[in-house]
């Protein structure tokens, strides 16, 4: 019985250190703040750096705006463990208050389903 408790004990052990084991994406920052900017002025153009902190390669499989009014372009390539890599989002500066939401969906084992939900917000004003 004791040998049975211990072996079973080894495989739960086993099992929880492998779940931990796969890519990890970890953004610098998952809201960026334009604050109020002027159309005309400013490309509407702003980057989320991220880095792979997992021990396998991250796949970004998709990234998805809220509305039309803003684009992402994702990585191309896997991220490799220890590298690092953008999302580069523009927002068409509408005027009016920006509150938009980025979905990252990825292979990552650190976020619910691989996906990270990232925000951007401000204004655009028109001088």
């Amino acid at each position: 019985m004791k040998k049975l408790f211990g072996f079973l004990s080894f495989l739960l052990i086993s099992f929880i250190s492998y779940g931990q084991d796969g890519p990890k994406i970890e953004f610098k920052q998952e809201t960026i703040n334009y604050g109020e900017v002027v159309k005309g002025e400013d490309d509407g153009i702003r980057v989320f750096e991220f880095t792979n902190t997992g021990n396998a390669p991250l796949i970004i499989t998709d990234v998805k705006s809220s509305c039309g009014c803003t684009v992402p372009t994702k990585p191309s390539e896997p991220i490799m463990p220890g590298k690092s890599d953008k999302i580069i989002v523009k927002y068409n500066m509408n005027p009016g208050p920006i509150s938009k939401t980025i979905t990252v969906e990825s292979n990552a084992v650190n976020k619910l389903n691989g996906v990270v939900p990232l925000r951007i917000k401000g204004t655009v004003i028109v001088k």
